[in-house]
Protein backbone atom coordinates (compact mmCIF):
# COMPACT_ATOMS: atom_id res chain seq x y z
CA UNK A 1 0.00 0.00 0.00
CA UNK A 2 0.82 3.83 -0.59
CA UNK A 3 -0.32 6.78 1.40
CA UNK A 4 -1.41 9.37 -0.48
CA UNK A 5 -1.94 13.05 -0.78
CA UNK A 6 -5.37 13.72 -3.21
CA UNK A 7 -6.36 17.53 -3.82
CA UNK A 8 -9.99 16.93 -2.99
CA UNK A 9 -11.15 20.33 -4.86
CA UNK A 10 -9.30 18.71 -8.69
CA UNK A 11 -9.05 14.96 -7.73
CA UNK A 12 -5.38 15.15 -8.61
CA UNK A 13 -2.69 12.92 -7.12
CA UNK A 14 -0.49 15.20 -5.17
CA UNK A 15 2.27 12.84 -3.80
CA UNK A 16 2.77 9.47 -2.40
CA UNK A 17 5.08 8.03 0.38
CA UNK A 18 5.61 4.38 1.38
CA UNK A 19 4.82 3.40 4.90
CA UNK A 20 6.77 2.10 7.36
CA UNK A 21 7.00 -1.78 7.73
CA UNK A 22 6.76 -3.42 11.43
CA UNK A 23 10.20 -3.93 12.08
CA UNK A 24 10.70 -0.05 11.37
CA UNK A 25 7.78 0.79 13.44
CA UNK A 26 9.20 -1.39 16.52
CA UNK A 27 12.67 0.79 16.34
CA UNK A 28 10.44 4.05 16.53
CA UNK A 29 8.99 3.00 19.34
CA UNK A 30 12.83 2.27 21.10
CA UNK A 31 14.22 5.37 19.48
CA UNK A 32 10.96 7.00 21.02
CA UNK A 33 11.47 5.85 24.08
CA UNK A 34 14.98 6.36 24.33
CA UNK A 35 14.27 9.88 23.41
CA UNK A 36 12.37 9.94 27.18
CA UNK A 37 14.67 8.61 29.32
CA UNK A 38 16.47 12.30 28.57
CA UNK A 39 13.35 14.34 27.85
CA UNK A 40 12.18 13.83 30.83
CA UNK A 41 15.51 15.13 32.48
CA UNK A 42 15.47 18.51 30.36
CA UNK A 43 14.29 21.85 32.35
CA UNK A 44 11.73 23.47 31.94
CA UNK A 45 13.60 26.39 30.89
CA UNK A 46 14.84 24.18 27.68
CA UNK A 47 11.76 22.78 26.77
CA UNK A 48 10.27 25.86 26.52
CA UNK A 49 13.20 27.64 24.09
CA UNK A 50 11.97 25.06 21.85
CA UNK A 51 8.74 24.96 22.02
CA UNK A 52 8.59 29.20 21.73
CA UNK A 53 11.27 28.42 18.39
CA UNK A 54 8.12 26.37 17.02
CA UNK A 55 5.50 28.52 17.66
CA UNK A 56 7.45 31.45 15.81
CA UNK A 57 8.76 28.89 13.43
CA UNK A 58 4.51 28.16 12.78
CA UNK A 59 4.21 32.05 11.78
CA UNK A 60 7.39 32.37 9.52
CA UNK A 61 6.18 29.42 7.71
CA UNK A 62 2.51 30.26 7.39
CA UNK A 63 1.63 30.61 3.97
CA UNK A 64 3.63 27.23 3.11
CA UNK A 65 1.74 25.36 5.77
CA UNK A 66 -1.88 26.93 4.85
CA UNK A 67 -1.31 25.86 1.14
CA UNK A 68 -0.73 22.45 2.39
CA UNK A 69 -3.60 22.13 4.25
CA UNK A 70 -5.55 23.20 1.70
CA UNK A 71 -4.21 20.77 -0.83
CA UNK A 72 -4.41 17.78 1.45
CA UNK A 73 -8.01 18.16 3.05
CA UNK A 74 -9.58 21.06 0.85
CA UNK A 75 -9.86 23.75 3.86
CA UNK A 76 -10.81 27.23 2.34
CA UNK A 77 -7.57 28.91 2.58
CA UNK A 78 -8.11 31.59 5.30
CA UNK A 79 -9.48 28.81 7.96
CA UNK A 80 -5.85 26.72 7.01
CA UNK A 81 -4.04 30.38 7.83
CA UNK A 82 -6.10 30.87 11.15
CA UNK A 83 -5.47 26.88 12.14
CA UNK A 84 -1.64 27.80 11.39
CA UNK A 85 -1.57 30.80 13.83
CA UNK A 86 -3.62 29.07 16.46
CA UNK A 87 -1.60 26.19 16.56
CA UNK A 88 1.11 29.17 17.57
CA UNK A 89 -0.92 30.33 20.26
CA UNK A 90 -1.25 26.68 21.75
CA UNK A 91 2.38 26.16 21.54
CA UNK A 92 2.89 29.48 23.46
CA UNK A 93 0.10 28.75 25.71
CA UNK A 94 1.87 25.46 27.04
CA UNK A 95 5.51 26.95 26.57
CA UNK A 96 4.58 29.56 28.86
CA UNK A 97 2.31 27.95 31.37
CA UNK A 98 4.06 24.14 31.76
CA UNK A 99 5.89 24.61 34.65
CA UNK A 100 3.19 26.38 36.64
CA UNK A 101 0.74 23.86 35.63
CA UNK A 102 3.01 20.95 36.94
CA UNK A 103 4.12 22.48 40.05
CA UNK A 104 4.35 20.47 43.14
CA UNK A 105 1.48 20.08 44.63
CA UNK A 106 1.50 20.76 48.75
CA UNK A 107 -1.23 18.53 50.13
CA UNK A 108 -3.04 20.42 53.15
CA UNK A 109 -3.28 17.37 55.80
CA UNK A 110 -3.63 17.32 59.00
CA UNK A 111 -0.71 15.24 60.35
CA UNK A 112 1.31 14.76 56.95
CA UNK A 113 3.77 16.53 55.53
CA UNK A 114 3.01 15.62 51.94
CA UNK A 115 2.60 17.05 48.13
CA UNK A 116 1.70 15.95 44.82
CA UNK A 117 4.55 15.49 41.87
CA UNK A 118 3.56 15.71 38.24
CA UNK A 119 6.07 13.53 36.45
CA UNK A 120 5.67 12.50 32.53
CA UNK A 121 4.70 8.74 32.27
CA UNK A 122 6.99 8.39 28.53
CA UNK A 123 5.91 7.36 24.98
CA UNK A 124 2.83 8.33 23.59
CA UNK A 125 0.66 7.17 20.47
CA UNK A 126 -1.02 9.78 18.61
CA UNK A 127 -3.97 8.93 16.20
CA UNK A 128 -5.10 12.05 14.67
CA UNK A 129 -7.86 12.98 11.99
CA UNK A 130 -7.79 15.02 9.30
CA UNK A 131 -10.42 18.03 9.82
CA UNK A 132 -7.88 19.98 11.07
CA UNK A 133 -4.47 18.78 10.59
CA UNK A 134 -2.41 20.40 12.24
CA UNK A 135 -4.22 21.48 15.13
CA UNK A 136 -4.99 18.30 15.96
CA UNK A 137 -1.77 17.14 16.31
CA UNK A 138 -0.54 20.63 17.92
CA UNK A 139 -3.00 20.10 20.32
CA UNK A 140 -1.80 16.62 21.53
CA UNK A 141 1.61 17.05 20.85
CA UNK A 142 2.45 20.42 22.50
CA UNK A 143 1.36 19.79 26.33
CA UNK A 144 3.16 16.39 26.52
CA UNK A 145 6.25 17.36 25.24
CA UNK A 146 6.59 20.18 27.36
CA UNK A 147 5.13 17.34 30.19
CA UNK A 148 8.12 15.42 29.33
CA UNK A 149 7.04 12.81 27.31
CA UNK A 150 7.59 12.13 24.22
CA UNK A 151 4.94 11.32 21.25
CA UNK A 152 4.41 9.08 18.50
CA UNK A 153 1.79 10.00 15.80
CA UNK A 154 0.04 8.12 13.06
CA UNK A 155 -1.83 11.04 11.19
CA UNK A 156 -4.78 10.23 9.14
CA UNK A 157 -4.02 8.81 6.01
CA UNK A 158 -5.03 11.55 3.31
CA UNK A 159 -2.89 14.59 4.80
CA UNK A 160 0.42 12.86 4.41
CA UNK A 161 1.90 16.32 3.87
CA UNK A 162 0.82 18.02 6.60
CA UNK A 163 1.95 14.76 8.87
CA UNK A 164 5.78 15.48 7.61
CA UNK A 165 5.51 18.97 7.52
CA UNK A 166 4.77 18.89 11.42
CA UNK A 167 7.60 16.54 12.32
CA UNK A 168 10.12 18.39 10.28
CA UNK A 169 8.83 21.54 11.88
CA UNK A 170 9.74 20.28 15.06
CA UNK A 171 12.90 19.10 14.21
CA UNK A 172 13.76 22.12 12.38
CA UNK A 173 13.20 23.68 15.98
CA UNK A 174 15.79 21.61 17.84
CA UNK A 175 13.34 19.06 19.52
CA UNK A 176 15.28 15.81 19.70
CA UNK A 177 15.33 12.99 17.59
CA UNK A 178 12.42 10.36 18.92
CA UNK A 179 10.76 13.14 21.39
CA UNK A 180 8.36 13.84 18.52
CA UNK A 181 7.92 11.06 16.01
CA UNK A 182 5.94 10.23 12.58
CA UNK A 183 4.54 7.69 11.29
CA UNK A 184 3.35 6.55 7.69
CA UNK A 185 2.00 3.40 8.86
CA UNK A 186 -1.39 1.30 8.14
CA UNK A 187 -4.02 1.17 10.95
CA UNK A 188 -3.43 -2.39 12.00
CA UNK A 189 0.19 -1.46 13.52
CA UNK A 190 -1.26 0.86 16.19
CA UNK A 191 -2.30 -2.21 18.14
CA UNK A 192 1.76 -3.21 17.95
CA UNK A 193 2.70 0.19 19.29
CA UNK A 194 -0.45 0.49 21.88
CA UNK A 195 -0.03 -3.08 23.36
CA UNK A 196 4.01 -2.68 23.39
CA UNK A 197 5.18 -2.28 27.33
CA UNK A 198 7.06 0.91 26.09
CA UNK A 199 3.86 3.13 25.13
CA UNK A 200 1.93 4.62 28.22
CA UNK A 201 -1.35 5.97 26.50
CA UNK A 202 -3.24 6.42 23.82
CA UNK A 203 -5.24 9.88 22.47
CA UNK A 204 -7.41 9.70 19.54
CA UNK A 205 -9.41 12.18 17.74
CA UNK A 206 -11.83 10.90 15.29
CA UNK A 207 -15.23 8.44 14.56
CA UNK A 208 -16.71 6.97 17.51
CA UNK A 209 -16.07 3.26 15.57
CA UNK A 210 -12.54 4.28 15.46
CA UNK A 211 -12.85 5.18 19.72
CA UNK A 212 -14.58 2.24 20.36
CA UNK A 213 -12.10 0.11 19.16
CA UNK A 214 -9.00 2.26 20.40
CA UNK A 215 -10.65 1.84 23.61
CA UNK A 216 -11.13 -1.71 23.90
CA UNK A 217 -6.89 -2.00 22.98
CA UNK A 218 -6.30 0.32 25.80
CA UNK A 219 -7.79 -1.02 28.62
CA UNK A 220 -7.08 -4.85 27.34
CA UNK A 221 -3.48 -3.13 27.33
CA UNK A 222 -4.00 -1.77 30.81
CA UNK A 223 -3.11 2.05 29.03
CA UNK A 224 -4.45 5.72 29.57
CA UNK A 225 -6.30 6.58 26.95
CA UNK A 226 -8.33 10.21 25.51
CA UNK A 227 -11.21 9.90 23.17
CA UNK A 228 -12.48 12.96 21.57
CA UNK A 229 -15.04 11.52 19.06
CA UNK A 230 -18.00 12.58 16.42
CA UNK A 231 -20.35 15.23 18.17
CA UNK A 232 -23.86 16.25 16.87
CA UNK A 233 -24.24 19.72 18.81
CA UNK A 234 -27.53 21.27 19.06
CA UNK A 235 -27.98 24.56 18.85
CA UNK A 236 -30.91 25.84 20.36
CA UNK A 237 -32.73 29.28 19.35
CA UNK A 238 -35.46 30.45 22.45
CA UNK A 239 -38.10 33.19 21.63
CA UNK A 240 -35.85 36.13 21.90
CA UNK A 241 -32.48 36.45 20.71
CA UNK A 242 -31.25 38.64 17.98
CA UNK A 243 -32.49 36.81 14.90
CA UNK A 244 -30.65 38.69 12.62
CA UNK A 245 -27.37 37.83 14.55
CA UNK A 246 -28.30 34.26 15.04
CA UNK A 247 -28.42 33.42 12.19
CA UNK A 248 -25.48 34.66 10.67
CA UNK A 249 -23.85 32.71 13.89
CA UNK A 250 -26.14 29.63 12.53
CA UNK A 251 -24.04 29.42 9.15
CA UNK A 252 -20.72 30.14 10.71
CA UNK A 253 -21.43 27.37 13.33
CA UNK A 254 -22.65 24.28 10.40
CA UNK A 255 -20.47 25.57 7.72
CA UNK A 256 -16.94 25.94 9.26
CA UNK A 257 -14.17 23.64 7.51
CA UNK A 258 -17.16 22.76 4.95
CA UNK A 259 -19.23 21.56 7.96
CA UNK A 260 -16.69 18.71 8.97
CA UNK A 261 -15.89 19.69 12.45
CA UNK A 262 -16.63 17.63 15.53
CA UNK A 263 -17.89 20.52 17.06
CA UNK A 264 -19.90 22.38 14.23
CA UNK A 265 -23.63 23.21 14.96
CA UNK A 266 -25.35 20.59 13.42
CA UNK A 267 -29.23 19.89 14.77
CA UNK A 268 -30.96 23.54 14.74
CA UNK A 269 -33.52 23.42 17.80
CA UNK A 270 -35.66 26.12 17.15
CA UNK A 271 -39.15 27.27 19.35
CA UNK A 272 -42.54 27.61 17.25
CA UNK A 273 -42.91 31.11 17.69
CA UNK A 274 -39.72 32.07 15.59
CA UNK A 275 -39.39 28.91 13.62
CA UNK A 276 -40.54 30.22 10.17
CA UNK A 277 -38.50 33.60 10.25
CA UNK A 278 -35.46 31.69 11.17
CA UNK A 279 -35.97 29.19 8.82
CA UNK A 280 -36.58 31.71 5.86
CA UNK A 281 -33.24 33.35 6.99
CA UNK A 282 -31.29 30.68 7.43
CA UNK A 283 -32.25 29.12 4.15
CA UNK A 284 -31.25 32.50 2.25
CA UNK A 285 -27.90 32.46 3.61
CA UNK A 286 -27.05 29.03 2.95
CA UNK A 287 -28.31 29.24 -0.21
CA UNK A 288 -25.70 32.22 -1.03
CA UNK A 289 -22.69 29.86 0.00
CA UNK A 290 -20.08 30.31 -3.15
CA UNK A 291 -18.54 26.98 -3.64
CA UNK A 292 -15.09 27.36 -5.65
CA UNK A 293 -11.68 26.42 -5.12
CA UNK A 294 -10.70 26.65 -1.70
CA UNK A 295 -7.78 29.14 -2.78
CA UNK A 296 -9.64 31.59 -3.98
CA UNK A 297 -10.88 34.19 -1.38
CA UNK A 298 -13.95 34.56 -2.84
CA UNK A 299 -15.05 31.11 -2.00
CA UNK A 300 -17.13 30.29 1.06
CA UNK A 301 -17.86 26.88 0.85
CA UNK A 302 -14.74 23.83 -0.13
CA UNK A 303 -15.31 20.65 -0.93
CA UNK A 304 -15.12 17.91 1.23
CA UNK A 305 -12.20 15.97 2.39
CA UNK A 306 -12.21 12.76 -0.43
CA UNK A 307 -14.68 11.90 -2.76
CA UNK A 308 -15.33 9.14 -0.39
CA UNK A 309 -16.50 11.88 2.06
CA UNK A 310 -18.84 13.35 -0.48
CA UNK A 311 -20.44 9.60 -1.08
CA UNK A 312 -20.86 8.54 2.48
CA UNK A 313 -22.36 12.34 3.32
CA UNK A 314 -25.31 11.91 -0.01
CA UNK A 315 -26.05 8.32 1.10
CA UNK A 316 -26.69 9.47 4.61
CA UNK A 317 -29.09 12.45 3.85
CA UNK A 318 -30.93 10.57 0.62
CA UNK A 319 -31.60 8.04 3.49
CA UNK A 320 -33.26 10.78 5.63
CA UNK A 321 -35.07 11.94 2.26
CA UNK A 322 -36.50 8.81 1.72
CA UNK A 323 -37.71 7.94 5.55
CA UNK A 324 -39.61 11.13 4.76
CA UNK A 325 -37.38 13.93 5.89
CA UNK A 326 -37.91 17.49 3.61
CA UNK A 327 -35.71 19.08 1.62
CA UNK A 328 -35.92 22.68 1.81
CA UNK A 329 -32.02 23.50 0.41
CA UNK A 330 -29.51 21.27 -1.44
CA UNK A 331 -29.88 18.00 -0.82
CA UNK A 332 -27.55 16.33 -3.49
CA UNK A 333 -24.11 17.44 -5.04
CA UNK A 334 -22.91 20.14 -7.64
CA UNK A 335 -22.23 18.80 -11.32
CA UNK A 336 -18.79 19.87 -11.10
CA UNK A 337 -14.87 18.09 -10.23
CA UNK A 338 -13.94 17.65 -7.62
CA UNK A 339 -15.71 16.23 -3.64
CA UNK A 340 -17.85 19.28 -3.43
CA UNK A 341 -21.97 18.80 -1.46
CA UNK A 342 -24.25 21.86 -2.05
CA UNK A 343 -25.30 23.51 1.02
CA UNK A 344 -28.30 21.23 2.65
CA UNK A 345 -31.32 22.15 5.14
CA UNK A 346 -33.16 19.26 6.06
CA UNK A 347 -36.96 18.93 8.06
CA UNK A 348 -39.12 16.77 9.63
CA UNK A 349 -36.14 14.36 10.99
CA UNK A 350 -37.97 11.89 13.31
CA UNK A 351 -36.56 9.75 15.88
CA UNK A 352 -37.36 6.95 13.70
CA UNK A 353 -35.23 7.86 11.22
CA UNK A 354 -31.62 6.60 10.58
CA UNK A 355 -29.77 9.75 10.88
CA UNK A 356 -31.55 11.21 13.52
CA UNK A 357 -28.60 10.26 16.04
CA UNK A 358 -25.86 10.33 13.26
CA UNK A 359 -23.69 12.55 12.77
CA UNK A 360 -23.62 14.63 9.30
CA UNK A 361 -20.33 15.72 8.60
CA UNK A 362 -20.81 18.21 5.92
CA UNK A 363 -22.60 20.84 4.68
CA UNK A 364 -25.76 19.66 6.20
CA UNK A 365 -28.29 21.23 8.74
CA UNK A 366 -31.04 19.67 10.58
CA UNK A 367 -34.13 22.21 11.87
CA UNK A 368 -36.28 20.80 14.75
CA UNK A 369 -39.44 23.09 15.53
CA UNK A 370 -40.45 22.52 19.30
CA UNK A 371 -43.06 24.32 21.55
CA UNK A 372 -41.14 25.54 24.07
CA UNK A 373 -38.04 25.79 26.43
CA UNK A 374 -38.25 22.40 28.16
CA UNK A 375 -38.90 20.37 24.59
CA UNK A 376 -35.60 21.86 23.00
CA UNK A 377 -33.41 20.44 25.96
CA UNK A 378 -35.14 16.99 25.62
CA UNK A 379 -34.64 17.02 22.42
CA UNK A 380 -31.30 18.50 22.92
CA UNK A 381 -30.18 15.76 25.13
CA UNK A 382 -31.76 12.72 23.31
CA UNK A 383 -28.55 11.97 21.44
CA UNK A 384 -26.08 9.50 21.61
CA UNK A 385 -23.33 11.93 21.40
CA UNK A 386 -22.72 15.13 24.30
CA UNK A 387 -19.54 17.42 22.81
CA UNK A 388 -20.90 20.91 22.79
CA UNK A 389 -23.76 23.05 21.95
CA UNK A 390 -25.04 26.80 22.18
CA UNK A 391 -28.18 28.78 23.57
CA UNK A 392 -29.10 31.87 22.06
CA UNK A 393 -31.44 34.10 24.06
CA UNK A 394 -31.34 37.69 25.56
CA UNK A 395 -31.72 36.91 29.00
CA UNK A 396 -28.56 35.49 30.42
CA UNK A 397 -29.56 33.89 33.38
CA UNK A 398 -31.83 31.24 30.65
CA UNK A 399 -29.68 30.95 29.08
CA UNK A 400 -27.23 29.63 32.17
CA UNK A 401 -30.23 27.96 33.04
CA UNK A 402 -30.67 25.90 30.10
CA UNK A 403 -26.47 25.39 29.41
CA UNK A 404 -26.19 23.53 33.08
CA UNK A 405 -29.01 21.28 31.92
CA UNK A 406 -27.80 20.12 28.18
CA UNK A 407 -25.61 16.90 28.92
CA UNK A 408 -22.33 17.92 26.70
CA UNK A 409 -18.58 18.67 27.41
CA UNK A 410 -19.24 21.98 26.83
CA UNK A 411 -22.10 24.93 26.24
CA UNK A 412 -21.58 28.22 24.94
CA UNK A 413 -24.40 31.34 25.30
CA UNK A 414 -24.60 32.96 21.84
CA UNK A 415 -22.06 31.67 20.30
CA UNK A 416 -21.04 28.34 19.03
CA UNK A 417 -19.19 25.75 19.97
CA UNK A 418 -15.20 26.55 19.23
CA UNK A 419 -12.05 25.98 20.98
CA UNK A 420 -9.27 27.94 22.72
CA UNK A 421 -5.82 27.47 24.25
CA UNK A 422 -7.07 28.58 27.99
CA UNK A 423 -10.28 26.61 28.07
CA UNK A 424 -10.46 22.72 28.42
CA UNK A 425 -11.88 21.09 25.63
CA UNK A 426 -13.76 18.06 25.57
CA UNK A 427 -16.92 15.51 25.69
CA UNK A 428 -19.33 12.66 27.19
CA UNK A 429 -21.47 10.38 26.21
CA UNK A 430 -20.37 8.76 22.36
CA UNK A 431 -18.49 12.08 21.99
CA UNK A 432 -15.73 10.43 24.17
CA UNK A 433 -14.21 11.43 27.46
CA UNK A 434 -10.55 13.19 28.98
CA UNK A 435 -9.90 16.73 28.42
CA UNK A 436 -7.64 18.74 25.86
CA UNK A 437 -6.45 22.28 26.25
CA UNK A 438 -6.19 24.08 29.04
CA UNK A 439 -4.31 23.30 32.36
CA UNK A 440 -6.33 20.41 32.25
CA UNK A 441 -4.51 18.85 28.93
CA UNK A 442 -1.52 18.80 30.15
CA UNK A 443 -3.00 16.75 33.38
CA UNK A 444 -4.40 13.90 31.47
CA UNK A 445 -0.73 11.60 30.74
CA UNK A 446 0.84 12.62 33.92
CA UNK A 447 1.68 10.50 37.13
CA UNK A 448 -0.14 12.44 39.73
CA UNK A 449 2.31 11.40 42.53
CA UNK A 450 2.02 11.50 45.95
CA UNK A 451 5.49 12.21 48.18
CA UNK A 452 4.75 11.80 51.49
CA UNK A 453 7.77 12.95 54.10
CA UNK A 454 6.38 11.83 57.04
CA UNK A 455 4.65 13.29 59.75
CA UNK A 456 4.41 17.12 61.09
Amino acid sequence: MTITSVNPATSETLKTYKPLTKDQTIDAIAKADTAYRSWRETSFDHRKKVMLKFADHLRQHADEYSRLITLDMGKRISESQYEIEYCANIAEFYANGAESFLADQPMDVEGANAYLQYAPLGVLMGVMPWNFPFYQVVRFATPNIMAGNTVMVKHASNVPQCAEAIANAFADCGLPDGVYTNLFIPSEFVEVIVSDSRVQGISLTGSEKAGAAVAELAGKNLKRSVLELGGNDPFIVLEDPDLDQTVELAVQGRMVNAGQSCVASKRFIVVESVADEFLSAFKEKMGNMKLGDPMDEDTTLAPLSTEQAAVKLQEQVQASIDAGATVVLGGDRPDREGAFFNPTILTGITPEMPTFDQELFGPVASVYVVKDEEEAIELANRSSYGLGGSVYTKDINRARRVAERVETGMMFVNQPTKSQAELPFGGIKNSGYGRELSHLGILEFVNKKLIHLGTK
